[in-house]
């Protein structure tokens, strides 16, 4: 036994020495196929290409921004981004049945197919006003940001890729997603993974849908929502008053959910967002409705919670109908799942995330990663190494009415040239 401790301790301490090397080396290797991209003439050539394309840069930012694409009704802006990926040169362009517009970028067909993926649709709803107002460099408009700054920076690398002749080992498909947004629940790449013409070619996915382009996003945020309708026999606030009440059985269930304790650690939240329901302030209600919202880092606690808050609506409305009077009807709840994003994680030793990372430290950036609710959760949850990235530049105040971004020249071309450099290393240019 002493022997064999003595000799297994050595043993341990080089398994863990040639990791660190191992680890140390795939690094070095992906850091150095990036310089080697970066470094190149054509990579100078599109540099020289991008800062020659940037007005278009802004006016199609502008152009997209200013077609409406709330949920659901992403019709006008798919429309219009179909000719554009038409117009820089993409094959097999399409529309989906889901809605997704779609082309492909021709590699030598030496490398897995890699998605690019952009959202079409806002968290805006329909008759907002989305004209843009320029402010010198600043742009400001509902969803000027999220994503259309995506969708048109992606027109922006195809553009320079082909300007400078990059050949790419991958096939890349360029997709303009639907239904990223809020309700929407990924439904957009949730086909495109699990349904489309590509479910079971695509093997890399890079979602560009975020800000700054340090914070990229490995980990997916998983979420349940849900809609409860709670209903009655309803009656007169004062002539039927004692009779079971759709509202109060609601409002117990808001606050058993709201007092459940969740881990800090996993991360895991709970919010009650929309309620509705009623017909006057002296009548009791027929029906009322809550759409809440459960978030966790961690798969096993967000199933946890989901059968917590099924339990809990149940207790709620129990209660209510022992504490009333049920002789007119006994109140009920019809609990309807609106929104299931998977949870899961993009390893930050995936050759994907190495070369993410190899590109942000020659451009001098330090990565940091997250846990975030975008595209790549479904990919992630079918085991495709998947990261969301930010558009870069500068902005702020995104999902609100005075959202805005920078356009400055220096800074835009330097964010095009990221993303550039992000592709041709994950396709293999």
């Amino acid at each position: 036994m002493t022997s064999d401790r003595t000799l297994a301790a050595p043993t341990l301490g080089l398994a863990l020495l040639a990791g660190i090397f191992s680890a140390q080396a795939a690094a070095q290797s992906h850091e150095a196929a990036v310089q080697a991209i970066t470094g190149s003439p054509k990579f100078q050539a599109a540099t020289a290409f991008i800062e020659r394309d940037y007005d278009r840069l802004v006016d199609e930012i502008i152009t997209l921004t200013e077609i409406p694409a709330p949920p659901f009704k992403e019709t006008r802006r798919a429309e219009a981004y179909l000719q554009m990926l038409r117009s820089v040169g993409l094959t097999d362009v399409e529309q989906d049945p889901e809605g997704n517009v779609l082309g492909i970028r021709k590699g030598t067909g030496k490398g897995p197919m890699l998605a690019v993926v952009a959202h079409l649709d806002t968290v805006f709803p329909e008759g907002t006003d989305v004209r843009v107002r320029r402010e010198g460099t600043k742009l400001m408009a509902p969803g000027v940001g999220d994503d259309t700054r995506g969708l048109a920076s992606l027109l922006a690398v195809i553009r320079a890729m082909n300007a400078a002749n990059f050949e790419t080992a991958s096939d890349i498909l360029f997709v303009g997603s639907v239904g990223e947004e809020g309700e929407g629940d990924l439904r957009g790449v949730r086909y495109l993974i699990e349904k489309g013409r590509y479910k079971d070619t695509i093997k890399v996915f890079l979602a560009v849908d975020g800000g700054e382009h340090e914070r990229v996003t490995n980990g997916a945020l998983g979420s349940k929502r849900y809609r409860v309708t709670f209903s009655g026999p309803g009656g007169h606030s004062y002539g039927a008053f004692g009779l079971v009440n759709p509202a109060v059985a609601m409002a117990d269930a808001i606050h058993r959910f709201a007092n459940i304790p969740v881990p800090k650690i996993p991360k895991t939240t709970v919010n009650v967002g929309v309620l509705g329901g009623g017909t006057s302030v002296n009548a009791i209600p027929v029906e009322t409705f809550m759409d809440v919202d459960m978030r966790s880092e961690s798969k096993a606690e967000l199933e946890k919670l989901a059968g917590m808050f099924l339990r809990i609506v149940k207790e709620a409305v129990d209660a209510e109908n022992r504490q009333r009077s049920t002789a007119e009807g006994n109140v009920t709840a019809d609990v309807k799942l609106i929104g299931d994003r998977p949870s899961g994680e993009t390893s930050i030793e995936s050759p994907l995330t190495q070369t993410v990372s190899a590109v942000l430290k020659t451009f001098g950036m330090k990565p940091v990663y997250a846990v975030n609710s975008t595209d790549s959760n479904i990919p992630i949850s079918h085991n495709i190494p998947a990261l969301s990235i930010g558009r870069g530049g500068k902005g702020g105040r995104v999902h609100s009415l005075d959202e805005w971004i920078d356009v400055e020249k220096t800074s835009s071309v330097e964010a095009i040239r990221v993303i550039l450099a992000i592709i041709l290393g994950a396709a293999g240019g």
